[in-house]
């Protein structure tokens, strides 16, 4: 089979390489799924150039999500579901061959069933973004008539995170840094979108709740937004982090997230309970039938192109970049 793999830790162009390889086998409770896309995240590239730690194997088939066909199954898994058209997660998670390649073992919980509705591109978009989004919007409950804040609403997992609370029944606002990025965040369902670098966004909120402040925030920037954070949030709220990258260190005010009896929630797709991913897999997959579901892709490449595919996404592109494997 056709696959791209990196035997050592750097830059795309240094490490990549793109050959043939030996076909998986799915072992006992997985499934071979015949990935007709595979979609990259920062975290795909973050751990291919050495900032998620060492390289502990010999040889890594990157990305975690994608979307295909079963054409095998393993041992306990029932064979009604080869032909099944799937989106995958988490299929680099505890293994070294993910989705960049025409074929992929995964265990069969992590083959979702992809409606017919829905595109293999669609399915190759949700993964890591739509899971994570999920887990931030309901890990404290239903959101039902509450208002959501969602910072960064046209990243991808900030769009995830709009739609998973609109559809929750929630009013949603959202944050975005420019013009061009206000589009994607009101056609996810953002209520108002305001761009911080225009705007004071406490004052706005306050103005936009009548001085309430609103009941979560689904944060991409915990450290750096957390003052802001505090003084929007009702008594009671919850901030809801899936990263930190402007300020990977903050600082706790104690005193101060205690005295709003406020939550500060950590989300890490992959060490997310079982149950949660269940429960959003079964929701996503609910709103994708129902064809409720809004997906921004930035750029398609082939897998001979996976090089510029990775430049594509360290460039900090407005959607997902996805790799096309064919028929």
């Amino acid at each position: 089979m056709r696959a791209a793999w990196y035997t050592k830790l750097g830059s795309a162009g240094d490490v990549l390489e793109v050959g043939e390889r030996e076909m998986p086998v799915p072992g006992p409770g997985e499934v071979r799924v015949r990935v007709r896309t595979s979609g990259i995240n920062p975290v795909d590239v973050k751990r291919r150039a050495g900032g998620r730690g060492a390289l502990d194997s010999t040889l890594v088939v990157p990305h975690f999500d994608g979307a295909g066909v079963i054409d095998q199954v393993g041992d306990g898994v029932d064979a009604g579901r080869l032909g099944n058209r799937v989106w995958i997660y988490e299929a680099q998670w505890g293994s070294d061959l993910g989705t960049a390649a025409e074929f992929a073992t995964v265990p069969e919980s992590r083959a979702v069933h992809l409606p017919a509705n829905a595109t293999f591109m669609d399915g190759a978009c949700l993964g890591i973004p739509a899971l994570t989004a999920h887990r931030c919007v309901y890990a404290d409950g239903p959101v039902e008539g509450q208002t959501v804040l969602v910072t960064g609403g046209a990243g991808a997992v900030g769009a995830y995170a709009v739609q998973c609370a609109r559809l929750g029944g929630a009013r949603v606002l959202s944050t975005v840094s420019a013009d061009e990025k206000v589009r994607i965040a009101r056609a996810a369902g953002a209520e108002v979108v305001i761009n911080y670098r225009e705007e004071d966004v406490p004052a706005r909120v306050a103005e936009l709740t009548e001085g309430e402040g609103v009941d979560r925030i689904v944060e991409v920037e915990m450290g750096g937004n957390l003052d802001a954070s505090i003084e929007m949030l009702k008594a009671n709220g919850v901030i809801s982090a899936y990263a930190s990258e402007g300020e990977p260190q903050p600082a706790v005010p104690f005193y101060t997230l205690l005295y709003k009896n406020l939550t500060v929630r950590f989300e890490l797709v992959f060490l997310m309970p079982e149950e949660a991913k269940q429960k959003a897999v079964e929701d996503l997959t609910k709103w994708l039938t129902e064809g409720e579901m809004r997906h921004t892709v930035a750029e398609r490449f082939a897998l001979e192109n996976i090089v510029a595919a990775h430049e594509a996404v360290e460039s900090g592109p407005l959607g997902k970049v996805l790799i096309d494997l064919g028929i």
